[in-house]
Order: C-alpha cells, then structure tokens, then sequence
C-alpha cells in the first residue's frame, strides 16, 4: 500500500502541489494556503510565485 504525500491543492484553479503533512486541511480537502481553503475571500492568489489562483 503506498500513502499519497503530494497531491494537488484542492482549489480547482490553484495549481500547486501540497505536501498532506504540511497542507490546511478543511471538510477533507488538503490546501496549499489559507486564501485557497477560506475560498479567496481577500481576493485572488496564494502567495505563491506564479499562481493567481481564484476561487
């Protein structure tokens, strides 16, 4: 049996790849961010260079 570690972070248009062990968690969903997990609520992107993810 392999445990999956990386997976994509759950905001469809995000496209990092989070770490499970380091990730926000929510309802069962892994994030690579606050922004990504509350929804974008302040407006767009992750913080991370490169992505302008949105809800």
């Amino acid at each position: 049996m392999t445990t999956v570690t990386q997976m994509k972070c759950a905001c469809d248009s995000c496209l990092c790849i989070v770490d499970t062990s380091k990730a926000v968690e929510k309802a069962g969903q892994y994030y690579c961010s606050d922004a990504c997990a509350n929804g974008h609520t302040e407006g767009s992107g992750c913080g991370h260079t490169g992505c302008t993810c949105h809800s």
